[in-house]
Formats: C-alpha cells, sequence, structure tokens
C-alpha cells in the first residue's frame, strides 16, 4: 500500500473511532490554557486523577494567556486556566467568564548566561537587572505572544521606567513562541530572558543558562481558572467544566498540584483559599 493509501486508511480509521458509540458517549470538555502549565508537565500529573474521578477527558489546547482568552472568547473552549490578572480581569467584565478562582502560584525568574555580560548574577532587584540589560545591549528574548509570561515581562519593563517598545533595540528578540521553544532560543544565542519557575525546572536544554535574578516580589506568578460563560457562549459544556473547576480548588485538586515534584523541587503552590489570590 503506498503512502496516500496508507494516511486514506488511518484518516478514515480515526474517522470511524471518532462516530463511534463509545466516543460520541464520552464526556469531554476542552481548556484553553497556557504553555507553562504545559509544558512543566502539570497537566499529565494532574489530569489522570480528575479523569479518573470524574470520567471526564480533558482536552487542553496550550497557548499564551492572551490567546486562551481569546479563544473563550469565540466559545471554543469550557473553561480557561491561565495567569495574567489583568486580561482575567477584563475577559470577565466583558460578560465571557462566569467567575475567576485563584488556583495556584509560583513566580517568574530571569534566566541567562553564566558568562553574565549585563552583571546581574545575584540580584533580588529585577527592575535593576532589567536596566542594566538594556543599558549594555545584552540579548534578550521575548515571548512575543501576549502570554502572561510576556504580558508580566512589559509590565516589568514599564515599572523599570523603560519603553520598551521604543528603546528595543538588535538587542531584543521577539519570538511569537510558547515558553520551551522561548527557552531553547535563548539557550542558542546565550540570551536573558523572563521565564517561569516550572518550565524552567521541566526545560532541559539548559545549556549554558541558568538562574541569575529571583527572589523580588515583583515576580510573584498567579495562576487563577475559570468557567467560560454558558449564557453568552451556548456551547459551553456547563455541568462537565464546573466539575473540573471545583476539582482543582478543592482539597483532592490542590493536594495534587502541591505533590508535582521534580527532582524534589516543587513546581506549583496551591492558594485557592487564600482571599483575594
Amino acid at each position: 500500500m503506498d503512502l496516500r493509501r496508507r494516511i486514506a486508511a488511518a484518516t478514515f480509521a480515526l474517522a470511524a473511532l471518532a462516530l463511534s458509540p463509545y466516543a460520541l458517549a464520552q464526556k469531554f470538555i476542552t481548556v484553553a490554557s497556557t504553555t507553562s502549565t504545559e509544558q512543566s508537565g502539570l497537566f499529565k500529573h494532574l489530569l489522570p486523577v480528575f479523569e479518573k474521578k470524574s470520567g471526564i477527558q480533558v482536552r487542553v489546547v496550550a497557548v499564551g494567556t492572551g490567546q486562551a482568552l481569546d479563544l473563550a472568547r469565540r466559545g471554543d473552549a469550557d473553561v480557561v486556566f491561565v495567569h495574567a490578572r489583568s486580561a482575567e480581569e477584563k475577559f470577565l467584565s466583558e460578560g465571557h467568564g462566569v467567575k475567576r478562582l485563584p488556583v495556584m502560584y509560583n513566580d517568574f525568574v530571569l534566566i541567562g548566561p553564566k558568562s553574565d555580560p549585563a552583571k546581574i548574577a545575584g540580584s533580588k532587584d529585577i527592575l535593576d537587572a532589567l536596566k542594566k540589560i538594556r543599558d549594555r545591549g545584552a540579548p534578550f528574548v521575548s515571548r512575543g505572544d501576549r502570554s502572561g509570561t510576556h504580558i508580566a515581562e512589559l509590565d516589568l519593563w514599564k515599572a523599570a521606567g523603560i519603553d520598551i517598545a521604543k528603546d528595543k533595540g538588535p538587542w531584543y528578540r521577539d519570538t511569537g513562541q510558547g515558553m520551551g521553544p522561548a527557552l531553547n532560543t535563548a539557550s542558542s544565542m546565550g540570551a536573558y530572558l523572563l521565564a517561569d519557575r516550572g518550565t524552567w525546572l521541566a526545560f532541559r536544554n539548559r545549556g549554558d543558562l541558568a538562574i541569575l535574578v529571583e527572589g523580588d516580589k515583583r515576580l510573584f506568578n498567579q495562576y487563577g481558572v475559570m468557567l467560560v460563560n454558558p449564557e453568552k457562549h451556548a456551547s459551553v459544556k456547563r455541568a462537565e467544566g464546573q466539575a473540573f473547576v471545583d476539582w482543582l480548588v478543592s482539597p483532592e485538586g490542590q493536594k495534587t498540584i502541591a505533590d508535582y515534584k521534580i527532582n524534589g523541587e516543587q513546581l506549583f503552590y496551591p492558594n485557592a483559599n487564600q482571599p483575594g489570590a
């Protein structure tokens, strides 16, 4: 059988499976989430536990926070699980979400080459570090994709008194990609970048990169979850989506998040019960 026939046969088989009584009866939801929750390995840890308990399959679309919220605005997701408070609140104010609930937090870290041309290693002042990177024209990689990490990066440049849209030059590179690819780019270029700690811990192609700046309270990174409003989008699976939201913030869901570790280091810290998180 030639390649075209094999592809056609495989396509037919997949279509038949999708239309089988079992597949049609299977309950599933679509969760629009961030690349950090996917590429850190968190979903591979969380979802089997939830799916076994609930019988609901979770299909994750992992994109930047801005894109995840846009998917939900079109009614193409049942739940959003993201990390950019200002964008989440705008989404709610537009009537697209039912209620935002805090789930967990970790932090951002400034990654860079061990040679450290900007001389920022060991600093706990992220704003001072960014100023030195800009002043010395040291290579910096940006997600450039409206993700939660990208939004946080832009806010930090602004807090440092830098208009990055005007001040960026050849030293500043927008990738328009997820956290993993951005880290790969930084590794190959010997560049600085802002990363969430979870994806960094799961990242293996570190090359000459290391954490150079951490511990500044401005690097706090909160995640929230929302059911997409079924009153605005009739396609939303209200019961199944709410079941996933409720499980994430339940004692079992929170413990499952806390239990996720790489080499003994916890990646995310549950805080569903923290007021105002």
